[in-house]
């Protein structure tokens, strides 16, 4: 695969951890080619892209010739690239206050918002289990409820005053939590104005908020 100029990355438009990252890069205003690759497009398991990535997973961020895989660790890559330090600062508290909400997301939320959603409203196999899918939506919800909570303690965003990548994978998924027609609704006042304070943000719009859950 010959090396492109300046950055790229590869994965679905419609993805979730793909998302997450073209919702940053529009808020960086940094401009990239989308290449297709997974459900639909050329398959992940293509030598071609096995190459880059031999987990067969999406994204994959080439910039010149550098490769990186896994979207937080991009996430990450691109506000040190650009120095954004709002989004991700240098101090090492500071920073250690965002990234526990970024790997707070991705090890104790993504697993219950994957079963009540790909298997309670798509029905996708291997999810669909009936005790998978209750329990699934009864810890999505009480996820959610930690959420709100922390919010309405520190918030207006997750680490505080200003908006950082602490907020991108927790406002993917509180997206989704609102999107979901089969979770019975919970009085979460304080996540319900996050959500209503990053649908402000044209970048969440576009990318989140979008009219995919």
């Amino acid at each position: 695969m010959a090396q492109r100029e300046g950055l790229t990355l590869l994965g679905r438009p419609n993805a979730y951890n793909v998302r997450k990252v073209l919702w940053l890069l529009a808020e960086l205003e940094l401009d990239v080619t989308l290449e297709p690759w997974g459900r639909g497009h050329r398959p992940t398991d293509d030598p071609e892209f096995l190459a880059l990535n031999p987990l067969g997973t999406v994204p994959v961020l080439l910039d010149g010739a550098a490769v990186l895989r896994e979207s937080h660790v991009i996430l990450r890559y691109l506000a040190a690239r650009q120095g954004a330090a709002g989004l991700l600062p240098a101090e090492p508290l500071a920073r250690a206050r965002v990234e526990q909400w970024m790997d707070w997301v991705a090890y104790d939320l993504t697993q219950p918002m994957r079963a009540a959603y790909l298997g309670g409203e798509l029905g996708l196999e291997p999810w669909t289990n009936p005790w998978f899918v209750a329990h699934g939506r009864l810890e999505y919800g009480r996820r959610m409820g930690q959420l709100d909570a922390a919010l309405a303690a520190a918030g207006p965003y997750l680490a505080g005053a200003g908006f950082t990548l602490a907020d991108i994978p927790a406002g993917f998924v509180v997206h989704r939590w609102y999107s979901m027609r089969h979770v019975a609704p919970l009085p979460l006042p304080a996540l319900a104005a996050y959500y209503d304070r990053l649908s402000e943000r044209p970048a969440y719009r576009r990318h989140i908020r979008n009219g995919l859950p």
